[in-house]
């Protein structure tokens, strides 16, 4: 099974994710399947292509809770 999962980022007290499109058995820093976009919480910017993500889920791919809250399906 694919899951659309945020990646953490950045330094200790700065966090940045990566959208990515990984493997539900893979580690939360494994090695993904496709990076689909990104999300700045600090400086409230996230950049998501949405072809990509309608290529995944169409594809049967599945999204994480909070990436659901972050892009508001």
């Amino acid at each position: 099974m694919v899951k659309i999962r945020l990646v953490r980022q950045g330094a200790k007290g700065n966090p940045t994710y990566r959208i990515v499109v990984i493997s539900k058995e893979r580690k939360r820093q494994g090695k993904p399947i496709d990076t689909i976009g990104y999300w700045y919480p600090s400086k409230q910017t996230k950049k998501l292509d949405n072809d990509k993500l309608k290529f995944w889920l169409g594809r049967g791919a599945q999204l994480s809770l909070s990436l659901k809250k972050l892009i508001e399906i």
